[in-house]
Parts: structure tokens; C-alpha cells; sequence
């Protein structure tokens, strides 16, 4: 763990110390799952205590023992094993709590950190992602009053190991003569462009996992081919209830960060809400020449029957993280990056909009999908998520709330709506 102490005793306290200690074995007690507590290093200001009470709600912490021989521990039998328990980490002082998946992992020193939102759920927490030479070590809460105050769940905190996911797709690829065959960045939005230029029906499938500049710019450019062309939000999905706490933090059975960006988008250009299990039932009715699934889930969204239903499709275009059986039923196949990854904008359950710039570089191989929309408009320069931004409020009066920024904390667009 961090220790504050420390630092403040090196900025300000005397070179030597007045206690004439003996050396002594440091004591290690496991909390639960993921807290370590090093007990030599308490200094029992109880903030953990006080926090599986008010916040959690569970109470699993206790002060046992009186006087100097105080110690934090848990009730035999009932270890800390909340969904929240990873912010008692944050809440210590001294180091005392320590984070068992990161224990070791690096010296806080190296790594860089980076404003970000949470993409687990629909809730959008602000966070803090750290990392050091592209590799991300841990996820920390960033102070928001509107959404998270100082908390996230476990279920963001440790939800971040895809991004480092070994099995990840990280090469465009085509279907040829002799199966797929690899293809250049450099010339496939041009070979995309004439594809799709050539075909009279297309429908585009918009992930909840895009950010809602990404939704625009591919909405934009489908539709600049094919005016009718059909926007259909992708699957989202659910887990459960949702589950909320005493001081009022919610965890969304939500488990997608835009639905409602890319709702409103979608909404916002074709006037019409299309759903994924709408899509699906007109493919038997609908011939589409050219289909585009943008995908980004962090486990397989779908079975083999979508992959029946949409393998009769002529150019079929599915851009996703990991392979899948519509992956494999797909003309190109084009990996896509992860939030940690990506310039742009969630909107949360709530309507709050809340930007965020890349943390790390995506894998070699693998191109951002803003920056292959922005070649594919044949926008000038590089990407620049917050030019879509603007383009975005001036086109759609849901967004025009953020015309002006949206600040750490981002911006409720209903109740900031310009007339």
C-alpha cells in the first residue's frame, strides 16, 4: 500500500527517531479475498471499520482487543467479502490495507495515471486507470459528487484484465482464395470504402461499448452511402438485479457503459430505435447487401444461430476483441480496442456525459475504431474525439449540453439542454 504518513514524516519530520525500537517480524493477516492487512503499519484509525458499516453495509470490520494491543480484524468465519470491499485499500492512511491483485505488481512511482470512466455498468464511474510502458496495473475510484462520490465496485476495480487478454484478436484479416489473409491498415479503408460504396442496403450494428463519437462517425458514414440505412443498437448486456447500497451507490445489472449515447444517436439520426433482437428477426424478410457488427464485449455476446442468420450476408464487416462464431463467419475481420484504449464520451444510465482520453496504446496491430471511422469520412488530420464531440451538438440537440465542455465531473445533458 501507499503510506501517507510516510510522506508527510519525509517533507516535514526529523531525520532520526526518538523510540528505541527492536527489530520485530511484520505480522500479515488476510482479510478476505483481496485485502491484505499488514498489521504493524495500523496506526487503528478505523476509516475501514467505519466504512463496512456506513458504505457497504456488511460490517465485516472490527476493532479487537484494548488499549496497545488494538487490532482491525474480521468476525471468525466471516471475511471481508463485499462487492466493494477494494476501497478500504484506497481509505488507509498508512499502507496498512493492501490490495492483493496488485501487491508487488509495481512500484507506484513508475506508473502513470490517467481520468477515465468505468465501463463495467450502466452507473459510469469515474476512475483513475494506472499503468506504466502501455501495461495496466490497477483501476482507482476518481471523486465525482454525481455519480460515485470516492467509491467503485470490485467488479470495475478487477474488470480490467481483458484489455491484456492474450487470446485477443490483434490483426485485420479478409477472406480470400485459401481462407483469411491478413490485409494492411493502410489500404483497407480505401478497399472498405469501395465495398461498401458498391452495395445498395446497409445496416449497422452500434455496440454499447462504442463511445458515442465512434457511434456518430459510423452512423454518419453508412448512412452518407445508403440513406436508409439501418442503425440498430447491439446487444446489451444484463446480469441480474440492480444492487444498491447504503449510502446510495449502485451497481447496474447493466453491464455496458453507453447504452443511452448510443441509443440517442441512433435515435438522433434514423428517428427510430432499431434493437438487436428487431434486427434479427427482419434478416429473414430484409436482404442487406453489407452488414457492420461493432462488438467490443469483454466474454461471447452471441451463439451460433447469429452467426447462421447473418453468414448469407455478402460483405459482412465485424469488428470485435476477442474471436467468436459471427468472427469467424465474417468477409473482414477487424479487432477493435478497449475502453482503456479509446478517446471519447460515455453517457451513464442517468444521462450524464463524461469524456475521457486513451490511457494506453492498443496492441500492435489493432487500430482504434475513431481513428479508422476519421480516415473512412476522410476527415483531415488525426482523430480528434472532441471535434466529433462538437459536431455531434451542433447535429443533435440531445448532446448540446456539452457544446461548451463537460469539466472532471462531465455534464447532465437533460437538465443543461440549450433551447
Amino acid at each position: 500500500g501507499e503510506c501517507s504518513l510516510q510522506d508527510y514524516h519525509f517533507e516535514h519530520g526529523r531525520e532520526e527517531r526518538r523510540a528505541d525500537l527492536k527489530p520485530f517480524t511484520s505480522r500479515r493477516r488476510e482479510l478476505g479475498d483481496t485485502v491484505t492487512l499488514f498489521v504493524d503499519r495500523c496506526v487503528m484509525c478505523t476509516r475501514c471499520v467505519r466504512f463496512s458499516r456506513e458504505i457497504s453495509g456488511d460490517a465485516e470490520l472490527m476493532v479487537v482487543n484494548r488499549g496497545a494491543h488494538e487490532e482491525i480484524d474480521v468476525f471468525p468465519g466471516f471475511p471481508l467479502d463485499n462487492k466493494m470491499s477494494g476501497n478500504v485499500v484506497d481509505l488507509c492512511p498508512v499502507g496498512a490495507l493492501g490490495d492483493r491483485d496488485f501487491l508487488y505488481k509495481q512500484r507506484v512511482w513508475f506508473m502513470k495515471s490517467h481520468d477515465n470512466v468505468c465501463a463495467g455498468c450502466s452507473t459510469g464511474c469515474s476512475i483513475k486507470v494506472e499503468e506504466n510502458q502501455d501495461k495496466v496495473y490497477r483501476l482507482k475510484p476518481r471523486e465525482n459528487p454525481h455519480v460515485n462520490q470516492w467509491w467503485m465496485c470490485d467488479e470495475g476495480r478487477y474488470g480490467w484484465k481483458h484489455v491484456h487478454d492474450p487470446s485477443r484478436v490483434t490483426l485485420p484479416r479478409r477472406v480470400g482464395k485459401d481462407g483469411f489473409e491478413n490485409v494492411e491498415w493502410s489500404t483497407l479503408s480505401g478497399e472498405l470504402d469501395a465495398k461498401l460504396s458498391a452495395s445498395k442496403r446497409i445496416a449497422a450494428v452500434l455496440s454499447p461499448h462504442l463511445t458515442v463519437e465512434e457511434a456518430y462517425q459510423l452512423a454518419k458514414y453508412v448512412r452518407g452511402i445508403d440513406e436508409q440505412a439501418l442503425l440498430v443498437l447491439g446487444p446489451i448486456p444484463t446480469e441480474g438485479q440492480d444492487e444498491t447500497f447504503p449510502n446510495g451507490f449502485t451497481i447496474r445489472a447493466e453491464k455496458c457503459p453507453n447504452r443511452r449515447g448510443v441509443e440517442e444517436v441512433i435515435v438522433g439520426l434514423a428517428k427510430a430505435l432499431v434493437t438487436w433482437d428487431d434486427f434479427l428477426g427482419r434478416l429473414s424478410d430484409e436482404a442487406f447487401d453489407a452488414v457492420w457488427v461493432t462488438g467490443g464485449y469483454k466474454s461471447n455476446w452471441h451463439d451460433e444461430s447469429v452467426a447462421q442468420k447473418l453468414s448469407s450476408v455478402p460483405l459482412l464487416i465485424v469488428q470485435d476483441s476477442f474471436a467468436s462464431p459471427l468472427w469467424d463467419a465474417a468477409t473482414y475481420q477487424l479487432p477493435s480496442a478497449t475502453f482503456a484504449e479509446r478517446d471519447g464520451s460515455y453517457v451513464n444510465h442517468a444521462d450524464r456525459l463524461q469524456s475521457f482520453k486513451w490511457a494506453v496504446r492498443p496492441p500492435a496491430g489493432v487500430t482504434t475504431e475513431g481513428q479508422l471511422y476519421w480516415r473512412l469520412l476522410k476527415s483531415p488530420g488525426l482523430y480528434n474525439s472532441r471535434a466529433v464531440l462538437d459536431e455531434l451538438t451542433r447535429e443533435l440537440l440531445y448532446f448540446s449540453a456539452a457544446a461548451g465542455g463537460n469539466g472532471d465531473c462531465g455534464i447532465d445533458l437533460k437538465s443543461n439542454r440549450l433551447a
